[in-house]
Order: C-alpha cells, then sequence, then structure tokens
C-alpha cells in the first residue's frame, strides 16, 4: 500500500512547512497551517507538540512516532524529525523544510522494517495492528498491507486477533528459589580492584592512574567490619573524567563474586542508573549473563501493573478511542526488559503523544497491589524484579529506595543489604529530606483514602482503584473480629478529604475534619505571609497557633485515632498469623502476601498517621521539638493552588539515615564529582561533606579520597561573569540568552532558578532562534519529562535547551551537543522556614555558600565531559562574590565582562577552540 497519500508537516514557533504528496515545499503562517490540517491528516512527529505550536488543542494526524513505537517496541528515540533520522540512520535534516522531507522517507523506512519482521512477531504485529485499525488507527491499514495482511482478509476470527492486546500471555513466568544465604566476609584487596579494573577496561584501553588509584581506594569499604554498627565508610570525590563508575564497580564485582554476594549501587538520577547499566555491559558483555548478574531496581511505582493493563484492554468496548494507547502498550508489555516505564525501556514522549491515562497511570502508583491474589502474580514485572535482586551480583537502586526499605528492616527472606555504593553522593542529604520528613496535606490525606477506600465511584479510573477491603478481606474471612476492625476502619476513612476537596477549601465549604482543619491553616498563612499575592508557593510558621486551629486540630486528631486503632489491630491479627502454632501451615504465597499487606499497612497508612499525630501534638501544645522543624505551606504555581498543609522536617535528615541504613551495613562507599564545595578551608570542605552525606554522626570516621579531573580545563574552558545586564529587567536577560545561543551556534543549555523565569526568557527569544535555525526546548514549556528533554538535545547537537535544578543534574551529554551552559543568576537556596532553621544550624553565612558553590559546581561540572569538549559557562549576575569563585577549577580564570565581550568571547572559543595536541 505504500505511504499515505497526504502532506507533510514541520510547525515552528512562528511559521511551519507543508510538504505536499507531489514534494513541493510551502512555507505558511499558523492560521493556514490550521486550515490544511483541518481537510486531511499530514504525516507529522509528535502531534500533540505540533498542535500546541499551531494554537490547536488536538490534532489528528499520521505520527511518525506512533508507527516507531509500534514497529520498535520497547526502544526510544529522541521524539523530533531530526531524532527520528539519527534512530533509522538517515542523513540529519538542518532545517524545517529538510525536517519535512525526512518524515515520509521515515515513514517508508519503518513500514519496511515492519515488514521483514520474522514470522511470529508479524503474526502478533499484524494482530494488535488489525485490532488497531478496526478501532480507528491511521496508520493501521498501512502497517497491516507492510506485514501482507491487505484491507479485504478479514481476521475477525483469529485465536491471535482476539488475544491480540493480552500481551501479559507472552511473558515468561519467574520462578521461585530457596532463600538465599549470607554473604561471606572475604576482602578485596587494593591489587584485586586495581586487576579487576584492567580486565574490565580491556587491553586496547586508556589505562588512567586515577581512576586505578580510585578502585584501589574504594576496595577499602570491602573489608570485614571490626566493630558492629560500625561500617567502613570512605568518602571519595572523583572528578569528572576520572572513571569512577567503573572504578567503584571493579571492586564492588569482585567482592559479589567472592562472598557470593551482592552490592547495591544507588543514585539519584535515572539517567545515571541507565549510565551505570550500560557501564556493567563491559563486565558481563553476554546480554544472558548480564541479565542475571545485574538488576534495575526501583519503587515500585516505576512499573506497569498487569492487572491495571489487563482492566484497561477490558474497557475498550465502552472506550474505543483508546485503542491506540492500549495497542502500542500491548507491543511496549511483550518487548519490554522488565516493565520499567520511568527510565527503562519506556518511551518518555509515548504519554504525551498518547495520554498518560493508559500509560503511566497502569504502574502501580497507589500501591493497590493485590500480590498473590492477582491473576497476573507469576509474571508480574514488579515480582520478578525484587526476586531477580536476591540473586544478582550488582543492583541498581535509587537513594530514595534504599532509604524506604531500610527504615522498614528486613525479614527472614528479604536480608537488608551489607554493600552499598552511593553514587551522586551529594544528593543524600536532599534524599534523606524526602525520605524521612512528615506532610500532613490534603493530597497526602486524599491519596490515603483512595488507598483504604479505593477510587470515588465518580473517578474515571473507579475500576482500577482497588481498596483495602479487596486486598485483605479473603486473608481475613475467617476471623470476625478483624472483619469489624475493617468495616471501623473504612468507616474512619470516609473522614478523609474526599474529590473536590480543594475547591471546597477555597471556596470557605469545608467537609469534614481534615478539610477543617487545612481551611483554618490555609487562612493562617494568608493572612500571616508577607507574599500573599505571589503566585508561587506561600508559607507562615505554625507558631503562635490561630486560636481557631486548636479545636480543628483536636476534631482531625480524634478522627485519625478512630482510623489507626482498628488499621493496627488488624495489622497485629496479620503478623500474628505468620507467628502462630499454625502458622506453618500457610502457603509459601499466602505468607507473602500477609506479610506485604503488613509492611504496607505500616509504610502508607500506620506510620504517617504516627508522624501526623506527633504533628499535631506539637501544634496544640505549641512547641516544636528542637529536632524539627515545622511550617504551613500553600503550594501554588501560576496563582493556582495545588496542596496545603502542615509539613515537619528533620533540621538534619542525615541523623535517621545514618540510623536507618548506615549503621546496619558492613560497607559505604559514598562518591561524587561534587562531594566538596571549594571553600579556601579544605578540612572545612571535607567537614561540611561529612554534614551533608551524615557520616559525621558515624564513631568510626569516614576515610577521605580525592582525585581532580584530568581535563585541562583552562585550555578547554572560559568561565564569564556579565556585569552590565539587569537581572530583574526579563528583556535584558531575554536579550544575553538570544545573543548567547547565537553565538555558540546552539549546542547551549541555559539554566534558571524560577519557573517563572525561564517562561519569560523562552517567550522572547524562541522565535529568533528559530529564525537562526537553532532548536529551543524547555522544561516547563514542552509537555515532555526532563529525561526526553535531555534526549533531544543530546541527539540534535545544535538545539538550545532551558530548565531548572533537575536539567542541571540530569544532564550527561558530552561532546558539541554542550558547548555553552549560561546560568541566569546566583543560585542562592530558596528563603523558607526550613532553609532558615537549617542555616541556624550549619554555620549561617558558611552553609549558604556552601549550597551556592555546589550548585554552581555541579553546574559546571555538566559542562566538559571528555577530553575534547570545549565550552563557555556565562553566569549573567554582575553581584556574583568572589568568594564562591571557588566552585570552579583552581587554574581556571574568570573574566567580569560586559555582554558584547562575553558574546564576542564566546563566539571566538567555540568556533576555533585551542589545539589540545
Amino acid at each position: 500500500m505504500g505511504l499515505p497519500p497526504t502532506a507533510a508537516l514541520v510547525a515552528g514557533f512562528r511559521r511551519a512547512i507543508w510538504l505536499t504528496p507531489d514534494g513541493e515545499i510551502e512555507e505558511l503562517d499558523r492560521l493556514k497551517a490550521r486550515r490544511r490540517c483541518d481537510k486531511a491528516p499530514p504525516i507529522l512527529c509528535h502531534a500533540p507538540a505540533t498542535a500546541r505550536r499551531l494554537g490547536l488543542e488536538s490534532l489528528a494526524a499520521y505520527d511518525v512516532l506512533e508507527l516507531f513505537a509500534f514497529v520498535r517496541p520497547a526502544r526510544s528515540c529522541a521524539p523530533t524529525p531530526r531524532g527520528l533520522a539519527i534512530a533509522l540512520g538517515q542523513d540529519l535534516p538542518t532545517n524545517l523544510a529538510e525536517q519535512a522531507l525526512s518524515l515520509p522517507r521515515a515513514a517508508a523506512l519503518l513500514l519496511n522494517e515492519a515488514a521483514g519482521m520474522e514470522t511470529k512477531d508479524r503474526r502478533e504485529a499484524a494482530a494488535v495492528a488489525w485490532t488497531m485499525a478496526r478501532g480507528g488507527w491511521l496508520w493501521g491499514p498501512y502497517v497491516l498491507a507492510a506485514l501482507g495482511y491487505g484491507q479485504d482478509r478479514d481476521l475477525t476470527g483469529d485465536r491471535a486477533v482476539q488475544r491480540a492486546l493480552e500481551s501479559w500471555h507472552r511473558l515468561a513466568p519467574w520462578s521461585e528459589h530457596a532463600p538465599e544465604q549470607p554473604p561471606g566476609q572475604q576482602a578485596v584487596s587494593p591489587q584485586e580492584a586495581r586487576e579487576r579494573l584492567r580486565d574490565i577496561l580491556g587491553d586496547g584501553a586508556e589505562q588512567r592512574s586515577a581512576q586505578a588509584d580510585y578502585a584501589a581506594a574504594a576496595a577499602e569499604v570491602f573489608q570485614p567490619r571490626a566493630e558492629a554498627d560500625q561500617p567502613n565508610v570512605l568518602l571519595a570525590e572523583a572528578g569528572t573524567g576520572v572513571g569512577k563508575t567503573l572504578g567503584y564497580l571493579a571492586p564492588a564485582s569482585v567482592w559479589a563474586e567472592k562472598n557470593d554476594g551482592t552490592v547495591w549501587v544507588s543514585t539519584f538520577t535515572r539517567n545515571l542508573q541507565q549510565q551505570i547499566d550500560s557501564e556493567l555491559g563491559r563486565l558481563y558483555p553476554d546480554l544472558t549473563t548480564k541479565s542475571r548478574r545485574v538488576v534495575v531496581r526501583k519503587g515500585r511505582e516505576n512499573y506497569l501493573c498487569l492487572l491495571n493493563f489487563e482492566e484497561a484492554v477490558n474497557q475498550l468496548a465502552n472506550r474505543p478511542q483508546e485503542i491506540v494507547a492500549v495497542g502500542l502498550m500491548a507491543r511496549w508489555v511483550a518487548h519490554s526488559r522488565d516493565g520499567d516505564m520511568v527510565g527503562g525501556d519506556f518511551p518518555g514522549w509515548l504519554p504525551d503523544i498518547v495520554g498518560r491515562q493508559r500509560t503511566l497511570g497502569l504502574t502501580d502508583r497507589r500501591g493497590e497491589c493485590i500480590y498473590s491474589a492477582c491473576p497476573h502474580y507469576n509474571r508480574c514485572f514488579i515480582e520478578k524484579s525484587v526476586r531477580r535482586a536476591k540473586r544478582a551480583r550488582i543492583v541498581i537502586a535509587n537513594h530514595a529506595l534504599v532509604m524506604i526499605q531500610a527504615a522498614l528492616g528486613g525479614n527472614d527472606e528479604e536480608r537488608l543489604p551489607t554493600r552499598y555504593v552511593f553514587d551522586e553522593g551529594h544528593h543524600l542529604f536532599d534524599a534523606a529530606d524526602s525520605a524521612f520528613s512528615a506532610h500532613l496535606s490534603g493530597q497526602e490525606t486524599r491519596e490515603l483514602r483512595r488507598w483504604l477506600l479505593g477510587a470515588d465511584a465518580s473517578g474515571r479510573s473507579a475500576g482500577r482503584l482497588r481498596g483495602l477491603k479487596r486486598r485483605v478481606e479473603d486473608l481475613i474471612v475467617d476471623d470476625q473480629a478483624a472483619l469489624e476492625w475493617l468495616d471501623d476502619a473504612l468507616r474512619a476513612a470516609r473522614a478523609l478529604p474526599a474529590v473536590g476537596w480543594l475547591k471546597r477549601i477555597v471556596e470557605a465549604e469545608p467537609q469534614g475534619p481534615v478539610e477543617g482543619f487545612l481551611a483554618q491553616l490555609r487562612r493562617q498563612v494568608l493572612a500571616r505571609s508577607e507574599r500573599v499575592s505571589d503566585p508561587y508557593s506561600i508559607e507562615c510558621s505554625p507558631h503562635p497557633l490561630d486560636p481557631d486551629l486548636i479545636p480543628a486540630a483536636e476534631r482531625l486528631q480524634a478522627a485519625l485515632a478512630q482510623l489507626a486503632q482498628p488499621l493496627s489491630r488488624i495489622m497485629k491479627s496479620l503478623a500474628k498469623r505468620l507467628s502462630d502454632e499454625h502458622s506453618e501451615d500457610l502457603e509459601s504465597e499466602t505468607r507473602r502476601r500477609i506479610d506485604a499487606l503488613v509492611r504496607s499497612l505500616e509504610r502508607r497508612c500506620l506510620m504517617p498517621l504516627a508522624a501526623w499525630n506527633a504533628l499535631l501534638d506539637a501544634l496544640r501544645e505549641g512547641v516544636t521539638p528542637k529536632e524539627f522543624v515545622d511550617s504551613f505551606l500553600v503550594e501554588r504555581i501560576e496563582g493556582r493552588d495545588l496542596d496545603i498543609g502542615a509539613h515537619r522536617h528533620f533540621i538534619d535528615p542525615t541523623k535517621p539515615l545514618a540510623e536507618a541504613v548506615y549503621r546496619r551495613a558492613h560497607g559505604l562507599l559514598i562518591t561524587s564529582a561534587t562531594l566538596t564545595d571549594g571553600s579556601e578551608d579544605v578540612e572545612d570542605d571535607w567537614r561540611a561533606a561529612e554534614a551533608r552525606s551524615g557520616t559525621q554522626h558515624l564513631e568510626v570516621p569516614a576515610w577521605r579520597a580525592q582525585m581532580p579531573s584530568p581535563f585541562d580545563y583552562p585550555a578547554q574552558t572560559k568561565v564569564l561573569i556579565v556585569n552590565d545586564v539587569r537581572k530583574d529587567d526579563m528583556a535584558q536577560v531575554a536579550a544575553a540568552y538570544r545573543a548567547l545561543f547565537q553565538a555558540s551556534q546552539g549546542g547551549a543549555l541555559g539554566l534558571f532558578t524560577a519557573i517563572s523565569r525561564l517562561r519569560a526568557v523562552h517567550e522572547r527569544i524562541a522565535g529568533p532562534l528559530e529564525q537562526s535555525g537553532l532548536p529551543l526546548y524547555a522544561q516547563h514549556v514542552d509537555r515532555l519529562d526532563t529525561s526526553t528533554l535531555v534526549e533531544i538535545f543530546r541527539a540534535e547537537t545544535d538545539s538550545c535547551l532551558l530548565g531548572t535544578d533537575a536539567v542541571r543534574d540530569g544532564v550527561d551529554v558530552p561532546g558539541r551537543a554542550l558547548r555553552l551552559i549560561v546560568f541566569d543568576r546566583v543560585p542562592w537556596p530558596r528563603p523558607s522556614l526550613v532553609h532558615k532553621a537549617r542555616r541556624e544550624y550549619f554555620g549561617k553565612r558558611r552553609y549558604e555558600d556552601m549550597l551556592t558553590r555546589l550548585r554552581l559546581k555541579q553546574a559546571f561540572g555538566r559542562l566538559i565531559r571528555r577530553a575534547g569538549d570545549h565550552g563557555v559557562f556565562v553566569l549573567l549576575d554582575p553581584m556574583m562574590p568572589s568568594r564562591l569563585l571557588g566552585a570552579f577549577p583552581k587554574d581556571v580564570s574568570v573574566a567580569r565582562v560586559g555582554l558584547a565581550e562575553a558574546v564576542s568571547v564566546t563566539q571566538e572559543f567555540l568556533a576555533n577552540p585551542p589545539d589540545q595536541s
């Protein structure tokens, strides 16, 4: 059948290119492009983004990304015409016209690829495509023709078609094994670490002495510990380019093999998880061996729930408009490595293409799992990951999962790890703050209601949201007391906020004790905040408490007690079944299900309820315990309330981190390129690093190691501080960004301290950059997740990207794709009650300076990723204090210049980088 006889469309910010079926290229304004689209759906890339640029709510089209997701399931590309060209091996288009020409070619290549599928995959793909075509998928007839199934072939009675979307049947079940034995205690010598590193690198690889020294130093944490609760700890700062990933994987893998144990490598960002997983391909080049030895572990909310997906398939009869989403998900499910939808092999752009509800909305985000009662339990992605991790050599996890797992403790069948590597160790403080804080808010209490009661009847996904009754009832069916406690708990749960809670509070019509308390809390914040008209979040101190909040807090405490008591009794009753005299009669799966429910009740209900009760006690008594800081917060974005609540943070969240994680471990490596902040006092730097990581709370001091970056920063970089741009004048700031981005000819990352500033600059410079042939992407403007934006930025070497902290932390873009970083102002910590308390506790101005230097150091570290890179770092803030310049390498000179000179230096340096040969 070939390609659809229609035009191709690429839309920019000010103009669009229309490629007729005859090959004629036309340049249109947005109005004319919209009219053309009304007549016939065009071929394009990323329909929602194109619609937004044309000012449309939606756009019917032949989206080549849909075709890509169908033909290449569980594979991704940058969701742009250039990204498609790279993934398909085409010549890279350089302007909008060439992008339009590339789209039909990309579609033809994908259809040809479909035609070449092997017989089994062809049959399964045809069944899914036929089902999708019947539901109106525009590509359906063309895919079927490519697969050899013409429109005249009726597949209605084909068994494969009837089960086309039931891709869970094609997943291999996991198998159970005996509990793992405790690991041995054999040490790893520095020489063994060096030798393993050489083996991983191979004979022809460059030997870096700093990397070998780092590996040898890391071996220290893989010695037997001398005392209980006193792990071997190493703080190791390895500058960019040292090669710390392979440096610590070398001794870690030796220890795992010698002791038949598992080392957990924990990161903060998904990008680094993927990078470590990729690097482990050197250690385990055989994919089958690697799949046994290496496991990526995340929280349950990251994985597809097969029961949720089955229910989505079953609901298609009532929602035929969702067939494209479900069909593409079926293809992905059958081919995914591990079902990870957040940073795994799931295309990050697919939710924007086909909707979040039928993609990311199918994960187990609210802890509704019914475990062994689920018909898909023996094929469950999550359960398979958990079991594989018990037998793996290296588990790649994240800080949040490690902390939650440790806080809940292990059991006989799931022992806690004894050896950890915390990469991105500079994020441990923030990760601990998230893990150990308490939030008595509308969103949190609303989520607890959903976990207990399931969805409200009016909810769109009511069929999927399973309450506590469905999860626990069959386990307590013979226990009349427990059934009564369940009824009591569910009745008490109705005091928690229901649908529409926020609207009712804002309109001063709260219902129930939680909404009543939050309404009074919001009133106090609005009355006391000096920034009440601020479109973004506002806060105030709880003390002294508004008199009207005292009875509201008492009513809320009474309601929470009515909920906590029966839940606690249910949990104890279930736990007793695991230890009473007849517990051996329980089947293994029933035991695991009961244990999982006990842990879920503790984590999702009783722990938050206890924390909320303690917070309410402090509010009523008027005294916050000295280790905490409490605040009232109204979260807003662009003037719209998002959440309301009382919040409690540890002033030093590394204290519970040390107790929950560190003391139970035998060996800890905490590493980063930015552990120290670069003040003039080296010892002070290390003490600050110990405070930020929490190792200061251990009796035995941590060892220290520091390997500087091998790069020649004076030759490879320029650092410029622009001193004639008013940072409070967004027109001037935007003009500076435009001029600098044009001087670098792309490859530019703009970093911002506030979303509002980012959006203001984007609005002003997107059009002019497009006219210059420089595509601009932006966090909080383009509706794509951060990892997808970074993927686009990496693929399109002349593109520009605007972002905030999340982009700064997630960018790992070597080469010309990143050659300029522009920071809008000095990234001082944002004022808040929590920051105020920590500033006082950790050293006042020294603390603020440390945080700011670390942010500058981390941003600068993104610029040079390998020996051949060259780049310019620009700060648009004439008020940059000299005492913060330690954020940059010592031998790099920092020039304070005007904008004109900064543009000239940038253009000259990047056009003619110095020869390093």
